[in-house]
């Protein structure tokens, strides 16, 4: 889809602290329907239980209800350590298979199908029928552009990308991004609904496939794909060279303001004028690589070697562990300066 579609002018977002807290406001939010059990429903049923939320999970796997619980038991310390309370965390908790019956009373929609633009497109035209006339209707799609979901649905204003970067019970950021026809109350709806979450909302202007921090994720991961087919370091010595410097340095300013920091007194301007010509001359001797055989044979063999020793779940925690400090860091450092 063109880039130029849907370029209504969006609100800025308001801001919202790092850490959640379960006295934000959730006004008109009382009943959540999740649409999907897999990594991203568990996430946002997380948060939502977290937050006093009843929660229904709408999905047709039969293995759905022991994935979802196994799966909240994995993240309930790191709820803990927000702050957020997770006592008797399931109790609000049901799982309905039927998605009409499912939708018939939430406030909230929070859809998380199959990233298949027939199948969001049919959950969606059942999801309108058949959930009140007030519910926010939100899809964490990770690239389908809301105007390409809602040409099945009778109210297409209603329906606006919700995407959170992963996990979304921990990450602060969630994308909102409009359809052609999505309506600005609905935009503000959503910008409220998640930052009353303790999210970091923030509204794109216009769609775009992928959006923003998707995106920019592929961007820098195609290079580093690059770097290590053709051997110039391994997986492990890449994570290494990014968690020690821009990894860091991005977490702190991003790239905008760290390049405004890099020009010294005369800002960005003077950085672009005197670096720019330069980095933009690298630009084109950047990788271009594809997933061919020996290039996922070499990082698969480097997985093994850098990631294997310790399962998924214990790499999971100690990232969830070292990302809580970081943002708390971070929120302290804004504190200080407010």
């Amino acid at each position: 889809m063109d880039s130029s579609t849907g370029s209504t002018p969006a609100p800025a977002p308001a801001p919202a602290p790092t850490t959640p807290s379960p006295a934000d406001t959730l006004d008109g939010y009382r009943r959540a329907a999740v649409i999907g059990g897999g990594v991203i429903g568990i996430s946002w049923a997380a948060l939502f239980l977290a937050h006093g939320l009843d929660v229904v999970i709408s999905d047709p796997r039969p293995d759905t209800e022991a994935q979802v619980l196994a799966g909240l038991e994995e993240i309930t310390p790191a709820l803990a350590e927000l702050g957020l309370p997770t006592g008797d965390l399931t109790s609000r908790l049901r799982f309905e298979a039927d998605l009409t019956a499912a939708v018939a009373a939430a406030d909230i929609v929070q859809e998380n199908g199959p990233e298949r633009l027939a199948v969001k497109q049919e959950i969606w035209k059942t999801v309108e029928r058949a959930a009140p006339a007030h519910a926010l209707l939100a899809t964490s799609t990770s690239g389908i552009p809301a105007s390409a979901i809602a040409e099945a649905m009778r109210q297409p204003e209603r329906l606006v990308v919700g995407h959170p970067f992963n996990p979304p019970h921990l990450v602060p950021l969630v994308e909102i991004v409009p359809g052609e026809k999505t309506s600005a109350q609905t935009l503000h709806r959503a910008r409220d609904f998640y930052a009353a979450l303790g999210k970091k909302p923030q509204v794109l202007r216009k769609e775009i496939p992928g959006f923003v921090a998707n995106r920019l994720q592929s961007a820098l991961f195609r290079e580093c794909v690059h770097l290590v087919a053709e051997g110039v370091v391994t997986e492990a010595e890449l994570d290494d060279i990014v968690t020690a410097s821009i990894g860091l340095r991005w977490a702190v300013a991003g790239p905008f303001r760290t390049f405004h920091l890099g020009g010294g007194p005369g800002g960005l301007p003077h950085f672009l004028q005197h670096l720019g010509r330069a980095m933009e001359g690298t630009w084109p001797g950047l990788g271009n690589p594809t997933f061919d055989a020996p290039t996922v044979a070499r990082l698969t063999t480097q997985a093994r070697e850098a990631f294997g020793d310790l399962p998924v779940g214990e790499l999971a925690a100690r990232r969830d562990r070292a990302q809580i400090a970081l943002m708390r860091a971070l929120e302290a450092d804004r504190a200080d300066r407010a």
